[in-house]
């Protein structure tokens, strides 16, 4: 199998923490295994030059929200804009799998808002969450997520 792309936009550190640390878990199974997939991750960001996707990806994106409720009162994303923007970017999204998204429980509602509003914008599927950093059981949890995706699409 392939490895499993990831394009993955982190500002506080968070989503590159998880995803080094899902990578690392991907390569342990492999080793194990060497039927399952390892993980070959990319950051995107400001300063990312936008490069037409040609192969299958998921997205791991994190919510940061000023203003609104992300419901009634509307919502104003932040600082994440440019993995939007990447995807948008010619046919990248033709290329989306899944997305994956990261935030923090005590936002209720606004929980994983921007990984949703994503799947809903580029017609993707929502494959998992995890809150702020992880734990190993999101790893274990998700990866196998993934994989079941790739699986369930022949890929």
């Amino acid at each position: 199998m392939d490895p499993i792309r990831i394009l993955y936009i982190s500002i506080a550190g968070n989503t590159r923490n998880f995803v080094e640390h899902l990578t690392r878990y991907a390569m342990a199974q492999n080793l194990k295994n060497k039927v399952l997939p390892t993980i070959e991750a990319t950051e995107i960001s400001e300063e990312s030059d936008f490069a037409d996707e040609t192969t299958p990806y998921f997205c791991f994106v994190p919510t940061y929200l000023d203003g609104g409720n992300g419901i009634d009162t509307g919502v104003k994303e932040l600082m994440t804009n440019v993995m939007g923007e990447y995807i948008a970017y010619h046919d990248n999204a033709d290329q989306l799998i899944g997305v994956v998204g990261s935030g923090n429980r005590n936002f209720n509602e606004q929980y994983c808002l921007t990984a949703r509003r994503y799947c809903e914008q580029f017609d993707a599927p929502f494959v998992a969450d995890y809150e702020l950093r992880g734990v190993p059981a999101d790893e274990s949890r998700i990866y196998n997520k993934l994989v079941a995706r790739v699986q369930l699409l022949n890929l």
